[in-house]
């Protein structure tokens, strides 16, 4: 028999589990957009190539989310010295380690998306 994995054991906050530190990173409207973005269009994005990509975000939302998932060692900032400047985003190995958790939030999204849709035409 298989051992139930517990996230959140009773008694815990969620906050002090390892699913709480997993939220921690991931929270935010467009992390994980950025991180998908990253991981299925090219391995290297320059700055506004990902602002067009995402569309809806801002220079100043863009920037300050990056610096946060670049904080949490899921992106590399790489800046080359020239004129005009160029700062490229890829993924660290630890933002790769993410890419099958966010594939399986995918996976789940299409099987359980019909679900929703069959429930708002009620």
């Amino acid at each position: 028999m298989e051992k139930e994995i517990i996230c959140v054991p009773p008694g815990i906050s969620p906050e002090d589990t390892g699913f709480g530190y997993t939220l921690s990173v991931l929270n935010g409207k467009y992390k994980m957009i950025i991180l998908y973005w990253l991981a299925q269009y090219k391995p290297v994005l320059r700055f506004n190539e990902l602002q067009r990509c995402v569309r809806t975000i801002s220079y100043k939302t863009l920037s300050s989310t990056l610096k946060e998932l670049e904080k949490d060692g899921l992106v590399l900032r790489e800046e080359y010295p020239q004129i005009p400047p160029k700062v490229e985003y890829s993924l660290t190995a630890r933002g790769r380690s993410l890419i099958p958790v966010l594939n399986m939030m995918c996976e789940w999204g299409e099987l359980h998306r019909e679900f929703t849709d069959s429930a708002d035409g009620l």
